[in-house]
């Protein structure tokens, strides 16, 4: 075999400088893997078309730190040159073959060797996890630590990574330097922009193994997968309950903290969350697309209209499985098993007081706040609670819709109404436990029961 092309002379040189010398060019042919055993040297090919013998690179050179520079200059080379690629059905490129051939006469390489053999030896005393490089093992302890070195100069964001300060400072400058050729929108990161082209070609790679589902981003498919193995790792301080992304976390600690931080601009009542919001304002626009075609009653959304035709269907397909009391919806029930559980998550931080509903706990803080937004038209009484003016008004309209089918006497009040049935039913629910007596109504046990609180006396 001809001997190795020329070494590189000190002073640089163009690229016809570079050019190996014929005899080699000949008897090692540029279609030669690097690394072959036919070859002694490997061989790289260079963007600008020139061949260089990597195990004789540097020779001739005067100076020694010059050398170091286009060692380490053509390290890179070998890098980016054999750096294996991901097809787009996620399987390894061909390259891994001369991949491990061409490091094995790098001696510089073994953070890069590491990463093609999964060898991971930098590990976290936290939680376990492991890196490839020290420096991911670095960052990643931030996130125990709370460090976040990266501060914003115009708005004082700290960040755990530079890279996200750098994505963030793009903000206040508006920079949005990746922008999509099939809908001019432009992004701040290149992330971002990859998963936006992704809307363009219905591309969606990350497809789940249980049921078959599919997602554009990874992070959807991570908090996807938490259905089937029922991970909840996202747990409130304040009740323990669980769950599957952090999102949820945040608008669920609202209800112990009281934050509502939406508010309506047209009557400034204020809610946990955005959508809740967006659904009270098609109040103030008087909008209500869905309309029952049993009673022609409207409704705001149709998820609404959907639980309210089950009131002329009869269905109630949520049971309690301690009494078997069924309901029409899944939110009743969640409240009625507190009753057996006797759990009430939701407490007064005036008072103590417990709750086993969130609404019940703003009724209930308005007696300590003293507040009543709910104001007659007529007469310009407040009321605490909404029921209470809806009953309020009718003293004024002189409706009463609760009427007896027995003897037709109606009642402005349901409770009226179930009261007044007991007479025609002889139902007595409320017995008294020193004697066993009777009665209708909770009133009279209570004024007899006085008779033998008198007698032990």
């Amino acid at each position: 075999m001809d001997g190795p092309p020329a070494a590189l002379g000190s002073g640089g040189g163009s690229a016809e400088d570079l050019e190996p010398r014929t005899e080699t060019t000949k008897s090692t042919p540029k279609e030669n893997i690097p690394g072959d055993e036919s070859s002694p040297v490997v061989k790289v090919e260079r963007p600008g078309g020139a061949d260089f013998c990597y195990s004789t690179l540097g020779e001739g050179v005067d100076s020694e730190s010059q050398k170091k520079r286009e060692q380490i200059k053509e390290e890179s080379e070998v890098r980016k040159l054999t750096k294996p690629q991901k097809s787009h059905t996620g399987a390894k490129s061909d390259k891994y073959s001369e991949y491990g051939k061409t490091f094995s006469q790098c001696s510089n390489l073994t953070e890069d060797q590491k990463i093609q053999a999964d060898v991971k030896p930098y590990k976290c005393p936290e939680c376990g996890q492991a890196f490839t490089k020290n420096s991911g093992l670095t960052r990643h302890q931030r996130i125990h630590t709370g460090e976040k070195p990266y501060t914003c100069n115009k708005c004082g964001k700290a960040f755990r990574q530079v890279s996200d300060l750098v994505k963030h400072q793009r903000i206040h400058t508006g920079e949005t330097p990746y922008k999509c050729n099939e809908c001019e929108k432009a992004f701040i990161s290149n992330s971002e922009f990859h998963r936006h082209k992704r809307t363009h070609t219905g591309q969606k790679p990350y497809k789940c193994q249980e049921c078959g589902k599919a997602f554009i981003e990874s992070s959807d498919f991570v908090k996807h997968q938490r259905i089937h193995t029922g991970e909840k790792p996202y747990i409130c301080k304040d009740c323990g309950k669980g769950f599957i992304e952090s999102s949820s976390l945040v608008k669920h600690q609202r209800i112990h903290t009281g934050e509502k931080p939406y508010i309506c601009k047209e009557c400034r009542k204020a809610f946990t969350q955005k959508s809740h919001l967006a659904l009270h304002q098609i109040i103030h626009a008087g909008e209500k697309p869905y309309p029952c075609n049993e009673c022609g009653r409207a409704f705001t959304e149709s998820s609404a209209l959907a639980k309210h035709k089950r009131i002329h269907a009869g269905e109630k397909p949520y049971e309690c499985n301690d009494c078997r009391k069924a309901f029409t919806r899944k939110f009743n029930l969640i409240l009625h098993q507190r009753m057996h559980t006797g759990e009430k998550p939701y407490k007064c931080k005036e008072c103590g007081k417990a709750f086993i509903d969130t609404s019940i706990l703003v009724k209930h803080q308005r007696i300590h706040t003293g507040e009543k937004p709910y104001k007659c038209d007529e007469c310009g009484k407040a009321f605490n609670q909404k029921s209470h003016l809806i009953l309020h008004q009718r003293i004024h309209t002189g409706e009463k819709p609760h009427q007896c089918n027995e003897c037709g006497s109606a009642f402005t009040q349901r409770s009226t109404l179930v009261k007044h049935q007991r007479t025609h039913t002889g139902e007595k629910p409320y017995k008294c436990e020193e004697c066993g007596k009777a009665f209708a109504r909770k009133g009279p046990l209570i004024r007899h029961q006085k008779v033998h609180i008198g007698k032990k006396t």
